[in-house]
């Protein structure tokens, strides 16, 4: 099975999203540098057509969602 662009997109922003977060836990990023900065950056030319802001948002959403939900459940 073959990734189209939209699921590529999704992955590299996921990706983005994850080593920002890293990055600024470990207080490695350059000053002012915001999430959609960094996931700008990292976006590969091929794919940039599938990408737009709510795209990031909705990713954001789902990804924080999803890892307040297995740390519910890992306390339980």
């Amino acid at each position: 099975m073959t990734l189209t662009n939209k699921e590529k997109m999704i992955s590299v922003i996921s990706n983005g999203i994850a080593v920002f977060s890293l990055l600024q836990e470990r207080d490695e990023l350059p000053k002012n540098t915001t999430m959609y900065d960094f996931v700008l950056k990292v976006i590969p030319e091929e794919i940039k057509s599938e990408l737009s802001v709510e795209l990031i948002d909705e990713v954001f959403r789902y990804v924080t969602s999803a890892h307040r939900s297995s740390k519910i459940s890992e306390s339980k």
